[in-house]
This record gives C-alpha cells, sequence and structure tokens, in this order.
C-alpha cells in the first residue's frame, strides 16, 4: 500500500512540476529547467513512460538528458538562458514603469536567478 502510495505521489509532484514549468515559458519569476528537472527526477522514480516522455521531447529534452547524464550545460544553452532571463526580466521592469520598489525586486530576482545559472557547471564537449 505504502508503495502505491508513493508511487502516485511521485507521478502527481511530477506532472505538477510540469505544469509550473510550462507557466515559467512565459512568466520570469517561474524558472522553466528546474521544474522540469524535478519532474524528470520524479518520473525517473515512478514512471518510466513520463521519463522517457520528458527526454524525447524535441524542444527541451537534449538538455535534460545532458543533465541526466552529466549534471552539466553547454555554453550555448546557457548562454540562451541568460538572453531569455535578461528579455523577460526588462519587459517585466518596464511593464512595473514608476513602481520602483518593485523593479528593484524584479532586478534583485534576475541577478539571483543569473547567480545560480552561472554556477552551474559547463560541458566542455558540447561548446
Amino acid at each position: 500500500m505504502k508503495k502505491i502510495i508513493r508511487h502516485y505521489l511521485l507521478v502527481i509532484g511530477g506532472w505538477i512540476c510540469v505544469v509550473l514549468g510550462l507557466i515559467g515559458v512565459v512568466l520570469p519569476v517561474f524558472p522553466t529547467t528546474p521544474f522540469l528537472i524535478v519532474a524528470l527526477a520524479f518520473f525517473s522514480k515512478s514512471s518510466p513512460r513520463f521519463h522517457r516522455m520528458l527526454l524525447n521531447n524535441r524542444w527541451f529534452g537534449p538538455v535534460l538528458k545532458q543533465w541526466e547524464e552529466t549534471k552539466t550545460l553547454s555554453r550555448k544553452v546557457k548562454y540562451k538562458v541568460y538572453f531569455l532571463v535578461v528579455v523577460a526580466f526588462l519587459i517585466s521592469i518596464s511593464i512595473l514603469h514608476g513602481r520602483v520598489q518593485l523593479q528593484l525586486l524584479l532586478v534583485a530576482l534576475a541577478a539571483v536567478l543569473l547567480f545560480f545559472i552561472w554556477r552551474i557547471k559547463e560541458d566542455p564537449a558540447q561548446d
């Protein structure tokens, strides 16, 4: 019984992370890749079918495969992530024109996010 409950909790948790990752595609505060990596981990322990589904996805499958195998990202992917984060936050900051405190909060969030992305190891074989 415990095994069944654990299985369903992992599958539900995986799908919640997938949904949050998809939300992160349009909202700059929600990072897409970390949620998908957590979903991949949940599915690896509960559902080989969903695990393969993520790994075989044409948009983010290659990045997730690389992460699963080496715990690294290519420099090219990191540059794309930097670009998307900066653009998304600049748009959000410009929308909040005149709300300096919220703009500063977004700048701080962007800086923290960029710092964590910078800390991810790069795969030298991918460059």
